[in-house]
């Protein structure tokens, strides 16, 4: 039996019964990670004493017949800009490549309590910024389904690490589509929930009124059960959202007879892949079939989504990173005075794309420019809001595509960056709208999975994956393993 191929749901049966322990499931996956880990590179950082560690107090509780939460003993990662006590967080970059955070997240702190097991960090772009894991500081991951592509980004290690078999459950987050992308192009699983739902104390700041965590599995149960682990209110998070938590495994039933679903025309932009558009619609042809309603909806606004994001997200780039100048933390650079050491600091720690964003925020939120560019933007940020606000006057959720194609070739897109930057055009508008929206495998194209976007109202997380579970279960794509996974 290989336990590096079975989901957290599966993995907690066999613990409860005591098949086996939760040393064995750990040490399982760290088998995984070192036969594989050279050609997928899904980690900047291992935890494996600590791992252990965790895995040995479980199996104490499991022998005292102690009743365990969902999650205990389950081995998961984090993507490395959420921060783990006594652990490196470096955010893909040189600028924190020694930062130990002396605190846990509040996620880490939450899934602390369900006594899970931590195998690693995982790779991501630097600072959460790109669709590729390319511009990581640190190595450049690749997605398990074929080795010579992206697993797309930025939180690309995570997708990776839970595809590749080397960690059941991950955590990315998501600020213009980062758990999403890599998601389906890794064919796993992959949600970003309301703004506000999941606490980002903790997270590493990029853009702070977009930025949102949430999980990366194997299928949608273990989802559902990730999310119970890590929702809710915190007080240290002042834009966490004060409202009851479901039990999100409750909304696992087969059925969407009644469910009305809508299909916003804009979101099959100019160039898509035919083979995407198709997998898109046999989806959406499915879930017709089993008793959803459907009708066409219009977001005239989404044609703006992709600049308004950009504008908007680089904007608070260049505030949030203006802490980095070599005083109180991370990297420092010697210089004549206080103004070369901070511009060296900066100029030797973050890395092409990093620089190329903290320089197009400044310029946005610059004098005469101001009101011309980002506060242009946060209206349209609005309109794209009041778009789906209408829309949902009339559906439950919303089905599109997660990406224009499927996963490209490492390199391809790297030195352009506005071809990379429209791999988010699917994506961003859901940011900017605050709303959940989850990505599941709906095909292929050859040998590459296909996502399916499921999006719905604020706080509609139980509706996302009460649609997603229906078309999971009447398919097969999440039983199939990249061929790292055995395949």
């Amino acid at each position: 039996m290989e336990l590096y191929k079975l989901t957290a749901h599966e993995l907690k049966d066999k613990l409860t019964t005591k098949e086996v322990s939760a040393v064995e499931v750990a040490e399982a996956i760290y088998t995984r990670i070192d036969a594989v880990e050279d050609k997928v590179q899904a980690f900047i950082s291992l935890t494996k004493e600590n791992a252990l560690a965790q895995a040995r107090r479980v199996d104490e509780k499991l022998k005292a017949n102690e009743e365990l939460p969902a999650l205990a003993g389950i081995p998961g990662a984090l993507k490395d800009n959420i921060c783990v006590e006594g652990t490196k967080t470096t955010c893909g970059s040189q600028i924190l490549a020694n930062f130990v955070p002396p605190y846990n997240a509040t996620v880490t702190e939450k899934l602390n309590a369900q006594q899970t097991v931590l195998v690693g960090k995982a790779n991501m772009d630097e600072f959460a910024m790109g669709s590729s894991t390319e511009n990581s500081s640190f190595k450049v991951s690749r997605n398990p389904w074929d080795t010579d592509t992206v697993p797309g980004g930025s939180s690309g290690g995570s997708a990776a690490a839970v595809a590749a078999g080397q960690a059941v459950w991950a955590l990315g987050s998501d600020t213009g589509g980062s758990i999403r992308l890599p998601a389906a192009y890794c064919g796993v699983v992959g949600l970003k929930p309301t703004y506000g739902r999941v606490s980002r104390y903790g997270l590493v700041a990029y853009a702070s009124s977009l930025d949102q965590i949430g999980p990366i599995t194997r299928d949608v149960t273990d989802c559902a059960l990730v999310m119970n682990a890590i929702a809710g209110y915190d007080h240290r998070d002042s834009t966490s959202i004060n409202a009851p938590v479901p039990d999100y495994t409750q909304a696992l039933v087969p059925d969407i007879r009644g469910m009305k679903i809508g299909l916003p025309k804009e979101y099959f932009v100019a160039g898509m892949d035919p083979d995407v558009e198709k997998a898109v619609y046999a989806a959406i042809e499915q879930l017709k079939a089993l008793g959803a309603e459907y009708k066409e909806v219009s977001m005239p606004h989404t044609e703006y989504a992709l600049a308004t994001y950009y504008m908007v997200a680089t904007a608070e780039a260049s505030s949030n990173l203006a802490r980095y100048v070599g005083v109180g933390f991370g990297q420092r650079e010697k210089g004549e005075d206080l103004i070369s050491m901070a511009t060296q600091t900066r100029t030797q720690g973050f890395g092409a794309e990093v620089r190329r964003r903290i320089m197009l925020g400044n310029y946005a939120l610059s004098s005469g420019y101001y009101d011309a560019y980002y506060l242009k933007a946060l209206k349209v940020r609005t309109l794209i809001k009041r778009d789906f606000d209408k829309a949902f006057e009339d559906v439950d959720v919303l089905v599109a595509p997660i990406a224009p194609t499927t996963a490209f070739k490492i390199g391809e897109k790297i030195n352009d960056p506005l071809a990379m930057y429209l791999q988010d055009v699917c994506t961003v508008p859901v940011n900017l709208a605050g709303v959940p929206a989850i990505s599941l495998p709906c095909g292929f194209k050859g040998h590459m999975p296909i996502g399916l976007q499921i999006i719905g109202k604020p706080l509609g997380e139980s509706d996302v994956l009460k649609a997603a579970y229906t078309f999971e279960q009447n398919n097969d794509y999440y039983k199939r393993l990249a061929p790292l996974g055995g395949a």
